[in-house]
């Protein structure tokens, strides 16, 4: 190794958005001559990708900067980037509170960040802020795993919720061109992929944007119909979606993943509460009964479907009894997993602004008493596995114990059996299911 390569290192936050985005930028970096460094401090430049759902991810990124910032008092030459959502939000203020940084970048540049590294070259100090349209992604991204991989098909999002940054901070929704998603996957298929997942803040808003309708004056181009233009590409094996909103997801959809045999039967359609005048709050634009009867249809498709969501509790002004209203949706639908958090105010959202806000006390008691109850339905739900034989996409193996190697069954549990991973990864194994837990399995190879 030459002493004068250089070395980045990327630490990302928060959603798998974020995870695709700091992919390709690793891939822009690399394609610049950089070499990942797995310690931070043998870097000679560093980005945080960054996400502002949660306030404590928020703090995080402060305190792991300020130790970057006294390490560039002595070392000029580090190169220091704040990426991602918490760039987009605070823009000149992080520059204020951080000066030691180079680049304050938001995601919709993350395709720019070469120009964007000439421009801090020059001697520049950069805030790349402002909403652009977005290129269309040439850079090929350096995938973490080589067996599943994440494909974005639409960015941004128009919903309004009161609660969510999303949409200041990353823009109008802007759907890709099924030629370009198409040719990503086939690319993704010759190199040895075995599952994707596309991915969209709003993934069944994609293609609303895009020009062309059919006779029936239905759009041309909505998620149904890119499943079935991606579905047959050669060496996929799997495809998976998210994040589902349920003010979008159709019959016609349901029926295509039934159709489709390379869909998985896993659905990720957030609900975030069981109660309608909080939906309504939230501006949702959905209620209780509307999700009720999209996880029915999915299970008269498809009765074996594994359903996961998001929900939050503590929304401001949430009663006692509207809190109750979620759990008992919990607990009449039964997820396989769900996301919870307890609502954490974020600024320029209108829910931030409301004086009705809970105390942590309350928020943290629902939390419990909603995990709770997850964990219990979760391990009702693994049950059914028990003695079948589930198709098993070996990932990586078990990091707690060496001899299992450990994969996902259709349905997204995460499943450990004995085996040897130089043998089995990136293979679809038949595995007879001999232990159930709430998240995850055992079983032998058949």
């Amino acid at each position: 190794m030459t002493t004068d390569q250089r070395h980045y290192h990327i630490t990302t936050f928060g959603c798998q958005m974020n995870k695709a985005d700091s992919e390709r930028m690793a891939g822009i970096l690399e394609k610049m001559g950089f070499a990942w460094s797995e310690d931070p401090n043998q870097a000679e430049l560093i980005l945080y990708n960054t996400c502002t759902i949660r306030d404590n991810a928020e703090q995080k990124v402060y305190s792991y900067l300020g130790r970057q910032a006294k390490r560039k008092q002595e070392n000029p030459n580090l190169t220091l980037i704040v990426a991602g959502c918490v760039a987009q939000q605070e823009g000149e203020k992080i520059l204020r509170r951080v000066p030691e940084l180079d680049l304050v970048m938001g995601p919709q540049h993350a395709n720019r960040l070469e120009e964007l590294l000439q421009q801090v070259a020059d001697g520049n100090q950069v805030v790349a802020t402002d909403p652009i349209h977005i290129l269309e992604d040439i850079t090929k991204p350096r995938r973490d795993s080589n067996i599943t991989a994440w494909v974005n098909i639409i960015y941004g999002c128009n919903e309004r919720c009161s609660y969510c940054v999303v949409p200041n901070v990353r823009g109008v929704e802007q759907s890709r061109t099924p030629e370009a998603i198409l040719q990503e996957m086939e690319t993704i298929g010759q190199q040895g992929y075995k599952e994707v997942t596309l991915l969209g803040q709003n993934i069944d808003a994609y293609g609303r944007d895009l020009p062309g309708v059919t006779a029936t004056g239905r759009h041309q181009h909505t998620l149904t119909d890119l499943l079935y233009t991606i579905h047959d590409v050669p060496g996929i094996e799997r495809i998976r979606f998210a994040t589902s909103h349920p003010r979008y997801f159709t019959e016609r959809l349901i029926a295509a993943c039934q159709e489709l045999s390379k869909v998985c039967e896993h659905f990720h359609i957030p609900f975030q509460s069981g109660d309608n005048d909080i939906l309504k709050a939230m501006k949702r634009g959905y209620t209780h009964e509307k999700y009720r009867q999209i996880i029915e249809k999915i299970r008269k498709y498809m009765p074996d479907a594994s359903i996961s969501a998001d929900a939050i509790v503590g929304f401001p002004g949430e009663t006692e009894q509207q809190f109750e209203n979620t759990l008992q949706l919990v607990e009449d639908i039964g997820f396989d997993q769900l996301n919870t958090a307890a609502y954490s105010p974020r600024p320029g959202t209108p829910a931030a602004t409301w004086d009705n806000q809970l105390s942590e006390e309350i928020k943290s008691d629902r939390l419990q008493r909603l995990n709770h109850l997850v964990a219990q339905k979760a391990a009702e739900r693994s049950q059914r596995y028990f003695g079948r034989i589930e198709e098993v996409l070996v990932e990586d193996k078990n990091s707690k114990d060496s001899t299992q190697v450990m994969g996902r069954n259709r349905g997204n549990r995460l499943t450990f059996f004995a085996g040897d991973i130089n043998q089995l990864k990136g293979q679809l194994v038949k595995v007879k299911i001999t232990e159930v837990r709430a998240f995850s399995l055992t079983g032998e190879i058949v």
